[in-house]
């Protein structure tokens, strides 16, 4: 038993065995008794899942300050809001590689759940990787901190860029490296068929797996702002991750309820962008205010208070733009 006091990436290897432990059963779960059969999933039924997935993301917040420390449990929760949040953009992502690809809604889920198994994964290695530099070069917290400020003000001044899947050299390279079927063949991401030249049972990939693949490099490019932010708030590498996949879980599974209603936060790319600046500005305030670290109790609630105000504008704006639209009817 010894083995599991050893401590990987700060923390003992127990820690890291329970909480893997805890997604790959909420994962069989989901999709050996939740979802064994295809299905569409429908707006209630989404926000079913994503509560449970939320309610235990916060749960976990209690055994972190079990094990921790209480400022260990606000940088958890500081950073599961972030994370949340900031992966919101990716949703827009994904209905449009889902639309593109004209993959059905019962299939959607199951595309949504495999790809949740390689961003525990791939998120992974870019957090362990990120720990290392971190613990080596401690100065690279600026880097990480100046490019945040840097992308919120982006965000702010360049107006929003229309994403493209058609023109994209990726899903073009792999049209090249593969046989892939004209249509989408039920829930198969591969299937044997006569090749049309030769006759020959030859293996096909399926739009399903394309969209499976682009949804995956969708999540690795918001990896790249999501990170960072995280490592900004806390440089626990344990806290990170757990924070990064229970927010993503979540987020997977409200996909079906939000994807419905992302016209009405419209405005929130803006809060968005201010609380980008403000989680890379907080290192360089506690330096110059002579703080150890910006007290996490406050970045947590500034963080509530600048995504509540985008959320409010964004269902103000756009309910008001509703209502002028019936009443001119």
């Amino acid at each position: 038993m010894d083995i599991l006091l050893l401590l990987f990436l700060g923390k003992p290897l127990w820690m890291w065995m329970l909480f893997l432990s805890l997604v790959i059963g909420l994962l069989v779960f989901d999709l050996g008794v939740l979802h064994k059969d295809d299905h569409e999933i429908g707006v209630a039924e989404s926000l079913k899942l994503s509560a449970m997935y939320i309610v235990l993301g916060l749960s976990f917040a209690g055994f972190i300050w079990w094990q921790m420390d209480a400022e260990a449990t606000a940088q958890y929760l500081t950073a599961f809001v972030v994370e949340k949040t900031l992966a919101l953009d990716n949703i827009f992502v994904i209905a449009l590689i889902f639309s593109f690809f004209a993959i059905p809604r019962q299939y959607q889920h199951r595309v949504l759940f495999w790809g949740i198994l390689g961003v525990i994964v791939l998120r992974g290695l870019m957090i362990a990787m990120g720990a290392t530099i971190v613990e080596q070069y401690h100065w690279v917290l600026y880097v990480f901190a100046a490019f945040l400020v840097f992308t919120g003000i982006k965000m702010l001044l360049v107006s929003e860029k229309e994403h493209s899947v058609e023109d994209g050299r990726l899903l073009a390279f792999l049209k090249r490296r593969m046989h892939v079927t004209d249509e989408i063949r039920g829930h198969a991401f591969f299937v044997r068929e006569p090749h049309p030249a030769t006759g020959r049972l030859t293996r096909f990939a399926t739009p399903l797996f394309l969209a499976l693949v682009l949804i995956e490099i969708a999540d690795l490019v918001f990896a790249v702002d999501s990170v960072p932010a995280v490592f900004t708030i806390t440089t626990d590498p344990y806290i990170v991750y757990t924070s990064n996949i229970f927010a993503i879980l979540g987020l997977r599974a409200l996909y079906f309820a939000l994807a419905a209603v992302l016209h009405r936060f419209a405005y929130l790319k803006y809060a968005l962008s201010v609380l980008l600046v403000f989680i890379g500005s907080k290192i360089f305030v506690a330096d110059l205010m002579g703080w150890e670290k910006f007290p996490p109790a406050w970045s947590l609630g500034i963080t509530f208070a600048i995504l509540g105000a985008g959320i409010g504008f964004s269902l103000w704006r756009t309910g008001r733009g509703s209502r002028r639209v019936v009443s001119a009817e």
